[in-house]
């Protein structure tokens, strides 16, 4: 017991139709948290799975020996959050100095690495300590990662991870800035905080299996997170809107060389002239609304929304 680590540790893991994986991750990570901490909590948020992965977390949770220290929680969400939502919510109720965050079931590591990757966090300072695989990455992740970060101006890169530690202090930070996490990367490499990753070279090929709820999901996510974390729809509303002005100024040089080389209607000059003028103070009008509801939507758009059916301490 004197050599265990004597803060808090929790992990928050995210459920989703995976009753074929629960036992042997679950497995392995309760031995993990048994052997290092003192005390532990596991928060299994379940995102409205319809097979039996929570007939599978509850009878796990019955074989746990009594008086060990470490408490599971199940978290049933109402209706299908998508994870980052769903992630949220586990984060909101753990109780742990430290968070450990793990986005799937997948276990292509040794089981050392999740120590690892805590002492880094507290021997050198970092309040985010992620983990990455040493693998190529999918080409649309490879893509929008680097749209990220050239339209986010972040000197941080952005990888496939597999699971994650968060300080308390983190947590704390990022709850603090009044945003609905919407996508905890974005978020994680903008919150100011000391950040830092650890590559591991995988001992499976395990793949990660996603069903079409979940492929929606990260699509519409990606979208979302383009739109929301930078200024990829202010810039090209920009271009639109300053392309639309030249248009405009176009026609009145179109009209006037009309005008003076031609005979014209009657009435056609001016008519054109005041539907140039016209639209380009509309274009430059539309500029300003859009930078302003950007700044709305940086404001407000974020609070915290989620709902969930139950929460049950399963020991």
């Amino acid at each position: 017991m004197d050599n265990k680590e004597k803060n808090f540790a929790s992990a928050v893991v995210y459920i989703h139709n995976d009753e074929k994986r629960i036992a042997s991750f679950f497995d392995k990570l309760i031995d993990v948290l048994q052997c290092n901490f003192e005390h532990a909590e596991i928060i299994c948020v379940n995102d409205n799975s319809n097979d039996d992965s929570v007939k599978v977390i509850k009878e796990m949770s019955q074989k746990m020996r009594g008086g060990e220290a470490i408490s599971i929680s199940l978290l049933n969400l109402s209706y299908f959050h998508g994870i980052e939502t769903a992630m949220s919510a586990g984060v909101d109720i753990a109780i742990g100095d430290f968070v450990f965050e793990f986005d799937s079931l997948i276990f292509d590591f040794e089981e050392e690495l999740i120590m690892m990757t805590y002492r880094h966090s507290i021997n050198n300072g970092y309040d985010i300590v992620s983990t990455v695989p040493n693998k190529k990455e999918k080409l649309s992740s490879r893509i929008f990662y680097k749209f990220v970060e050239k339209l986010t101006n972040s000197s941080e890169r952005m990888y496939t991870e597999r699971f994650r530690i968060l300080s308390r202090r983190a947590i704390n930070r990022i709850g603090s800035m009044n945003k609905t996490v919407l996508y905890r990367k974005i978020v994680y490499m903008n919150c100011g905080l000391k950040t830092d990753s650890i590559r591991y070279n995988t001992v499976t090929t395990e793949k990660e299996v996603l069903d079409n709820k979940m492929k929606d999901y990260r699509t519409s996510l990606a979208i979302d997170s383009l739109i929301l974390f930078t200024e990829l729809g202010y810039k090209f509303s920009f271009a639109m809107t300053v392309f639309m002005m030249l248009i405009s100024i176009a026609m009145v040089f179109y009209s006037a060389v009309i005008y003076f080389t031609s005979n014209p209607i009657e009435g056609w000059t001016t008519t054109i002239l005041f539907l140039a003028v016209a639209f380009f103070g509309l274009f430059g009008i539309l500029t300003i609304v859009i930078k302003y509801l950007q700044i709305i939507v940086d404001l407000i758009f974020k609070k915290k929304r989620y709902t969930f059916e139950s929460v049950e301490k399963l020991n």
